[in-house]
């Protein structure tokens, strides 16, 4: 058995470019910024951020281009998948890009990108509040058709 799975919670940074396929998907890119932060040996604070590529398709990406924005702080779920492709200078190019599944949008309702998720804290081990948490809120998947147009007033958060 084989499993290709992403789980990543951070921040937009940069706004979603949403892009219309010659077939007519919507496809839509953006980066998420993820921080780990520990303490080297020295006991000094070390913060250490990665920056990861997400694609959207279809009705996801309708949705990420209108609700997310640079600073915004999501939940992205997706299997990884790395592009290659010949450049106009004749490189071979690589990316390594998360092609969504699911997102869970974490910002509140008319808040601030800086805002919190409801003020829980998760922490390395805290698995059970953190899936706990998770329950609590709506996501929207990749799977699920949706023939109705989706408006802010319809989002719960």
């Amino acid at each position: 058995m084989d499993l290709n799975k992403a789980m990543i919670i951070g921040r937009l940074t940069r706004d979603p470019e949403i892009r219309t396929t010659p077939q007519g998907a919507n496809v839509c890119s953006f980066s998420i910024a993820t921080n780990f932060v520990y303490k080297s040996q020295s006991g000094e604070k070390v913060e250490q951020v990665e920056y990861h590529n997400i694609v959207a398709w279809r009705k996801l990406a309708e949705i990420a281009g209108q609700y997310l924005k640079k600073g915004s702080r999501v939940y992205v779920e997706g299997r990884i998948q790395t592009r290659s492709w010949d450049a106009t200078d004749g490189q071979k190019k690589n990316r390594t890009e998360i092609v969504m599944d699911n997102m869970i949008m974490l910002d509140s309702k008319g808040g601030s990108p800086s805002g919190s998720m409801g003020g829980n804290s998760f922490e390395s081990g805290s698995n059970n509040s953190f899936e706990k948490s998770l329950e609590q809120i709506p996501t929207i998947n990749q799977d699920q058709p949706m023939d109705e147009e989706i408006s802010v007033e319809d989002i719960p958060f």
